[in-house]
């Protein structure tokens, strides 16, 4: 429990000094230098004590992290201001970054992936838990999520390890991005869950299940709808009468 409690304190420092309006100070640059020195110690010690240490020094993948700070800011940005963008009862670009739950779960997610990246294993883990503990957003760090990234509302959202998900992408509350069952591990090589093209909305409670099921650019896929089969771009996925439902996609629309 120890190391999951440093864990969480050390991603809440990350996210004050990648969004100092959290805690509402202005930031100096002195103290901008402290709070590095700071988040580096503390990673440092959490790599140090991961009980699956990567195959990179530990140094390297302290280095490497502060080196990722201005892309992973640039990144959560670019969420914010999708989430604005996509979501009318936003007032401000700020009351995203402080009260929306996605954003906290993206940026938990964006830390941990940099990790995965760098072959370290727990402690992304432990990192998007602790998102799907606060917000009730679930991120798996292997995941691969472009840019311009909104989900809306976000309770129960589900995105499974292998999931790969392109820029401009807007999913509603209870969606899972997830894998088939498969009677043992063993079947689980290769892609598992879904790929999802750019410019795609999914509503609420859809499932998109299995590695070969690809959703095309462009496409609306409707709430409540099951899909284990690839869309072709520009699809509208609904039910209509217990049946579904496959045509030309028009326009998006929230």
């Amino acid at each position: 429990m120890i190391y999951k409690r440093r864990t969480q304190e050390w991603v809440e420092q990350v996210l004050d000094h990648l969004f100092p309006i959290r805690y509402g100070e202005k930031v100096e640059p002195s103290d901008t230098d402290a709070t590095i020195s700071l988040l580096e110690k503390n990673l440092l010690a959490l790599l140090e004590s991961n009980p699956q240490p990567s195959v990179q020094s530990n140094d390297a993948l302290v280095a490497g992290f502060i080196l990722f700070f201005p892309e992973l800011k640039v990144l959560l940005e670019r969420d914010v201001r999708a989430t604005y963008q996509g979501d009318p009862a936003s007032t401000s670009l700020e009351e995203i970054i402080i009260a929306y739950p996605s954003i906290q779960a993206l940026a938990c997610y964006r830390i941990a992936h940099h990790l995965w990246l760098q072959e370290v294993r727990l402690l992304p883990r432990v990192i998007t838990e602790y998102a799907h503990t606060e917000t009730g957003i679930d991120i798996h760090p292997g995941a691969v999520i472009g840019q311009d990234f909104c989900i809306d509302h976000g309770t129960g959202v589900v995105i499974g390890e292998t999931t790969v998900i392109g820029d401009r992408v807007k999913i509603y509350q209870g969606v899972t991005l997830g894998a088939l069952s498969v009677p043992n591990r063993q079947c689980c090589e290769g892609q598992r869950h879904p790929t999802i093209g750019s410019d795609v909305i999914i509503y609420a409670q859809a499932l998109i299940l299995g590695g070969e099921t690809h959703i095309g650019d462009g496409s609306i896929i409707g709430g409540n709808v099951w899909i284990t089969e690839s869309v072709p771009a520009g699809s509208k996925i609904y039910f209509d009468n217990n049946s579904t439902i496959i045509r030309p996609s028009q326009q998006h629309t929230k």
